[in-house]
This record gives structure tokens, sequence and C-alpha cells, in this order.
């Protein structure tokens, strides 16, 4: 598989590992981007892949608590400069009311149903919106708790919407439930527990530890099967990096430990009890390419296309 100078560069994104290394990395893995991250980690030059999708779309994700229903939503405009006016962020307020009163089936069915205080559909009230904001809109993604209590929490204007749904006895977790959205904003985790990961990817992460011993030269000659045991014994370190309730909580002025830790004592000392059940993490535009353009060579473009 060939690959291309952007492979190389987005290699080096993902990995803060020098582009000849990784430009070794795909040579040595024929242009497989993952193969080459891996690559890179048994040598023993890059500690993990860092997410690469670039956040391009403007929109707002954002969360929110109706009536005990959790809802968090993803409204996508053409600039941030829309996204920040009082009608897009009322537009965006309402849509999350439907979403908890209509519990619509898709996007689809949320356009469908009735906007409120309106006789119109959420579909005919956006198109009016677009006409008077001035730029394209689309509801991307929508998602609700509706059982157990849930805590929204919406960060830096609507970059991320985080949702938190938490069982409840005997207290009110709402602090709690702030402190760990706060927590899932700031750290990304990709999963909720460690029981949650995969066993081919607990494999993986174990036969990345034993080749990284296999390249270290004060390790490469013991048993494989001490090799194992070692890899084994390093799992605690990477469910902490890729696991909410394993990482280190954050906050340590309030509490030093996990984050798993910190639920059960902050509800220890309200006299009650909390368990995490589930939350979903909205990132403003993630995953969604937006063409990017070379300025001097736009300007350049634009000065042709005078002159014609």
């Amino acid at each position: 598989m060939a690959f291309t100078a952007l492979d190389v560069k987005k290699l080096r994104e993902m990995t803060n590992v020098g582009m000849m290394d990784c430009k070794a990395a795909l040579a040595a893995t024929d242009g497989d981007m993952d193969k080459a991250v891996d690559w890179l980690r048994e040598k023993g030059l890059a500690k993990a892949a860092k997410k690469a999708d670039r956040i391009a779309a403007e929109g707002v994700a954002y969360a929110t608590v109706v009536n005990g229903v959790g809802v968090v939503i993803e409204v996508n405009s053409e600039t941030d400069f829309a996204a920040k006016t009082d009608a897009f962020m009322d537009l965006v307020k309402n849509l999350a009311e439907v979403v908890a009163t209509a519990n619509p089936a898709d996007v689809e069915a949320l356009k469908a149903a009735k906007y409120p205080d309106s006789e119109l559909t959420v579909t005919e009230i956006m198109q009016e919106k677009v006409m008077s904001i001035g730029e394209n809109m689309q509801i991307r993604r929508f998602a609700r708790f509706e059982n157990n209590t849930s805590v929204a929490y919406v960060h830096a204007g609507g970059t991320h919407g985080v949702l938190v749904n938490l069982a409840v006895e005997g207290c009110d977790a709402t602090e709690i439930g702030k402190n760990v959205a706060m927590q899932i904003a700031a750290m990304g985790a990709k999963y909720w527990d460690k029981a949650q990961v995969p066993q081919a990817e607990i494999d993986k992460e174990l036969a990345v530890q034993v080749a990284l011993m296999d390249n270290d030269p004060k390790m490469a000659n013991k048993p494989a099967e001490v090799k194992e045991k070692i890899a084994a014994g390093k799992m605690n370190a990477f469910y902490k990096e890729i696991c909410l309730l394993q990482q280190e909580f954050v906050r340590s002025d309030l509490f030093k430990g996990d984050v798993a830790g910190y639920i059960a004592d902050a509800a220890k000392k309200l006299g009650g009890k909390v368990t995490f059940v589930d939350a979903i993490h909205y990132i403003k535009g993630e995953g969604i390419e937006k063409k990017e353009e070379n300025f001097a060579d736009e300007v350049a473009a634009q000065i042709a296309g005078a002159n014609k």
C-alpha cells in the first residue's frame, strides 16, 4: 500500500513522533496507519495514538435535562459567528425540548415533530431560521436518557456536550454528576469501565507491551512467560488511560484516587449511594472533515480568475 506526505503528517500528529520515524513506520507497514502506530509503540517511540479527527464543523454540542429527561444534541452551522447568536441557541434549546418530550426515533422524526409553541414542524421552523440567520443549519445527532438521574454539562459554550446518567439513592447527586461530566470533557475516555474493553484490544495491548520488552536490551533475554506476566501487570495503567472509572480524578482538590472512588466517596459524604450507569459525550464537529484551503493558493486562484 502506497503512502503520501499527508499520511506521514497525519501519523506525526497522532503520535508526536518525528517525521523520519513516521515515514519509516509507514514504509514498514505498507502504509497501514493503525499498524504504523503499533510499530512505533513497539519500538518505544510513541506512547499512544491521539485522536486525529479534525474538528471542523461549527455549531454547538448542547446538553440539558427537561422534566427529568436528559438530552444531548449537536446542531451544526456554517460559521462560529452564527452559532453564538441568540437565535441559534434558542433553536438548539427548543430542539432539545422536542427530543425530551416527543422522544423522536431519529433525526428525520425530530424534523417532522411539532416545534414548541408553534403549529409548524421543526423542518419548517429551521427553514425560517436559515432565511433569518443566513446560514445553512443541520441537526446532526441527539440522544436521551429517560430513566435514573441525568446531569448535563456544556463546556466552553458548546464545544462539548456531556450527559451523565446515575443511579441515585438518598442524596442529591447533581454536583457528583457535574464533576464526572467535566472529567469526561477533559479526559475523553474511550470506555466508561474496564469491563467494556474488548478482549481483542486487551490482547493487542499485551502484545505491544511484550514487543516493547523484546526491543529493550535489558529485557529482551527474559523468558516469554516473565514478559507476559510483566505485561499483564501493566494493564492497570492502560485502563487508567482509556477507561473513565479507572482514570485519575482530575479534581484532586476534592478527592485523590480514581473516578469510581470519587463517586463512592462523595456519595457517602452526602449520606447516600450513587452508581455510574452511562454517559454520552458529543464533541462539536467530531469526525466531520471540512475542506482545508491553502490561503496563498486561494488568493492566487482568485487573482487568476479576475484576470481572465
